[in-house]
């Protein structure tokens, strides 16, 4: 066997580690989410629970899910998009429209993910395929927009990008650290 062939066998079979981190973590948040009886998501991996009061639990799951395949992060836990989604479960306990519409949404994707449903397909290039095919509908939207308020203004996350924050009470940007952004 020539060194190039071995090489080349090598490469095929790697995979990166970036790849290994995004197939444990959607693996590990179908395992690690759990839904009681009592109407909680519960994910023990992370120490953070989420009562839901309108949406089924499952729901809330899904919901999650798609938030983190609308805006995926690895370094982001699913905390923050729990928290991120639920103003959706608060919207759904004071308008039954609201939670009709979220609910048939979630059951639209789980119908077309076949068995399991949408939390059970293993790979995140399944789901966002399925977010593809429905991301002209008014609610997918609503959604995808929403998340970039109630994800990204979350001040716990910020840290997770760089972001320090308004810089005008500190003096501004100019002093402090204005040209430090090294991942541009």
């Amino acid at each position: 066997m020539s060194s190039d062939h071995g090489r080349h066998a090598n490469q095929e079979r790697a995979v990166s580690r970036r790849t290994f981190l995004r197939r444990s973590s959607e693996i590990s948040f179908a395992a690690a989410v759990t839904i009681t009886a009592g109407g909680a998501v519960l994910n023990a991996a992370e120490a953070w629970a989420l009562d839901v009061k309108a949406l089924q639990p499952q729901t809330m799951k899904t919901l999650i899910l798609v938030a983190r395949d609308i805006y995926p992060h690895d370094k982001v836990p699913d905390r923050y998009y729990a928290i991120a989604m639920k103003s959706y479960d608060e919207k759904a306990a004071s308008d039954p429209a609201t939670k009709a519409q979220i609910e048939s949404f979630i059951a639209g994707l789980d119908a077309a993910a076949g068995k399991g449903g949408y939390a059970g397909l293993g790979w995140e290039s399944e789901r966002v395929a399925l977010l593809r095919a429905v991301g002209t509908s008014p609610f997918f939207e609503t959604i995808r927009s929403g998340l970039l308020v109630s994800l990204y203004n979350q001040q716990e996350v910020w840290p997770i990008f760089g972001y320090e924050g308004e810089s005008y009470s500190k003096g501004g940007y100019i002093k402090r650290g204005f040209d430090d952004v090294d991942w541009i």
